[in-house]
């Protein structure tokens, strides 16, 4: 209604322009054994953009206006299809809910070519899950060293295997300079693919520059880009547990681990034993720990400092999750680390466990 509405508006003035599909998306079809699925829902990133319901014979349209190719995620039920939508094409989508992986696509080029990915990204998260399951079936009923030594093997696992998966999607992208390509990246974990995220939107940085999900990937990569490894750590000052003042610059010259943690925290209290091993076997060899708490209560944080036997520096504006070093570290879980070598730029981030231990060995033997 409203693209006719559109037309009729302006008939009066420009009786030689008429309306066509050359600026509407479309995609329609049907959903084979949908079961208890009422709706297909239509998604742009993490934002919802519309949905419509299955009419007779478990059938569906959906129209919106656009201007340029639009990448989104079509959804029936936990199962989502990633579609580009190009105005002017009318794309025929078709999905069997028996059999969820096997679904067709007519009349869009990005979107077959979509297709022709989705195997990689399928396996990808077929590894993902497996690993998780195993993990946590191998760590119940373990002790807390035991859990971290198997997470680090399990996290070596992982990390070899979506290596892989990198390796898919980057010469995807390479052979697809497109939407579909771009879609490839954006899957990627920035925890394994950093460098080939931030290389890809420097290739972009000039294109689809009205595509609001590519626009959303830009801002996440100068935001990941800024704590990227090699980039300098952001500076800050805080204060120890006796109030005096601490920089980050005062450790310029030494290898230094700035450890984001909590006494409240289970996870990096387990860790500490071993950052206390590290750092009485480097500290004579330029490497040093700076602590930096997300602490709001300070009894509790300097009891979590003595119990724990914590002799390097410690420092904390005591704000909590309200701390400004949450937002300048993109803290959003802890504990997070940021290894940082003798002229302050960023070398490793979230090393623990028997990957501190090895890095460390390697770096300052």
């Amino acid at each position: 209604m409203r693209k006719i509405l559109g037309c009729l508006s302006v008939l009066g003035a420009m009786a030689f322009v008429s309306c066509s599909n050359k600026d509407v998306i479309h995609v329609s079809g049907h959903i084979e054994n949908p079961g208890n699925v009422k709706v297909v829902a239509f998604y742009e990133g993490d934002r919802k953009l519309d949905s419509v319901f299955l009419a007779d014979g478990n059938k569906f349209k959906f129209e919106r206006e656009a201007t340029q190719p639009r990448l989104l995620s079509l959804a029936v039920g936990n199962n989502k299809y990633p579609i580009i939508l190009t105005p002017g094409e009318e794309l025929k989508f078709v999905a069997d809910m028996h059999s969820p992986e096997n679904y067709s696509v007519e009349g869009s080029a990005l979107s077959s070519a979509l297709q022709g990915f989705a195997p990689y990204k399928r396996r990808q998260e077929f590894v993902q899950d497996s690993l998780q399951s195993a993990f946590a079936k191998a760590t119940a009923d373990k002790s807390s060293e035991e859990i971290e030594s198997l997470r680090f093997a399990y996290l070596t696992e992982f990390k070899a295997k979506l290596a892989q998966y990198t390796t898919q999607a980057v010469d995807f992208a390479s052979k697809h300079k497109n939407l579909a390509g771009f879609y490839a990246i954006s899957t990627l974990d920035p925890e394994v693919a950093e460098r080939e995220i931030l290389a890809y939107a420097e290739e972009i940085k000039d294109q689809f520059t009205e595509n609001r999900y590519v626009s959303q990937f830009k801002e996440e990569a100068a935001k990941l880009k800024r704590l990227a490894i090699g980039q300098p750590a952001p500076a800050f000052d805080s204060f120890t547990p006796d109030n005096k003042p601490v920089k980050l610059a005062d450790f310029k010259g030494k290898y230094v681990l700035v450890d984001f943690w909590a006494s409240w925290c289970a996870p990096c209290r387990q860790e500490n034993p071993n950052l206390v091993k590290q750092y009485n076997t480097y500290k004579d060899k330029g490497f040093t720990v700076l602590g930096v708490s997300l602490d709001n209560n300070p009894g509790s944080w300097m009891r979590a400092i003595k119990d724990d036997g914590l002799t390097w520096p410690q420092v904390s504006d005591l704000q909590a999750w309200s701390s400004a070093l949450v937002v300048d570290y993109k803290i959003k879980a802890i504990p997070t680390s940021y290894l940082l070598d003798p002229d302050g730029i960023i070398i490793a981030k979230n090393l623990r466990g028997k990957e501190l231990e090895r890095f460390l060995e390697q770096t300052l033997r």
